[in-house]
């Protein structure tokens, strides 16, 4: 017979487990609490809160030699090129520069000067080859009678250069700053049609001919796109080194020899 100890012992038990939410003390079927359940547990919804950010699409990148080339060939006019590279954003040069410096001189010349990139005087009015280098270039082409101001093609010069913007403190173009530029001198050659080219600097020498050194190349005449190309120093080199302006009258002699005899 259980004692009455046993009987409140287990009463106080059976009103803990009620306290504690217990509302069957026997079920009708058994329950294996081991048992792996029939269906895999349903997977937690994420909140938007939890939800990751869509990582950020990457940038594409712009081949800016062909949109160059592009640009260049979209073009049958000397007015239309120069809209072209004003509307050419791709060149950081752009940004830093005051003016946009195109050509100058008759389009109709004989002869097409290319030089490097425009200065700190060809960047404040726009056209190349002003200042002490620009006068010294029209004394020179002068002494074999020529210059941008003759109304005669035969005996008229123009005048540009590879790049258009000036490159900031004057420093040496970068590669890829001659390579994205290449297509606009290439297709301004195309437009004025010279009888012969001149590359006045590396810059030149390395964006027409593909190389630099031009106190080797100079005087020595070569071909690119389609033209005779000879190379001469720039006019600002000359400035620095007075003695090299004897290989420069050579170089203008050989020009005007070239000219008379393809007249």
């Amino acid at each position: 017979m259980e004692s009455a100890l046993d009987y409140f012992a287990a009463e106080a038990l059976l009103t803990w487990q009620v306290e504690l939410g217990a509302t069957e003390a026997i079920l009708d079927t058994p329950v294996d609490r081991y048992e792996t359940p029939k269906q895999a547990p349903k997977a937690t919804v994420a909140t938007p809160a939890s939800v990751a950010e869509p990582a950020a699409a990457k940038p594409v990148e712009v081949d800016a030699v062909a949109e160059a080339k592009k640009a260049a060939q979209g073009v049958s006019d000397l007015d239309g090129l120069q809209d072209a590279l004003a509307a050419f954003e791709l060149c950081e040069l752009k940004r830093g520069a005051r003016n946009l410096v195109f050509a100058d001189g008759n389009p109709a010349a004989r002869v097409m000067i290319i030089g490097d990139a425009p200065g700190r005087d060809e960047d404040r009015e726009g056209k190349p080859f002003v200042g002490a280098a620009g006068t010294l270039l029209d004394r020179m082409f002068g002494a074999i009678d020529m210059g941008r101001d003759v109304p005669l093609s035969k005996d008229a010069i123009y005048i540009t250069n590879v790049l258009p913007w000036r490159p900031p403190q004057n420093r040496d173009p970068k590669p890829a700053e001659i390579a994205m530029l290449r297509p606009f001198v290439e297709r301004h050659v195309e437009i004025v049609a010279p009888d012969v080219i001149v590359l006045m600097g590396n810059v030149a020498g390395e964006a027409v001919l593909g190389k630099r050194g031009i106190t080797r190349m100079r005087g020595t005449w070569q071909e690119a796109f389609g033209k005779p190309v000879l190379p001469m120093l720039h006019p600002a080199y000359l400035l620095r080194q007075p003695r090299a302006k004897r290989e420069a009258w050579a170089d203008l002699l050989s020009l005007k020899a070239k000219l008379e005899d393809t007249a």
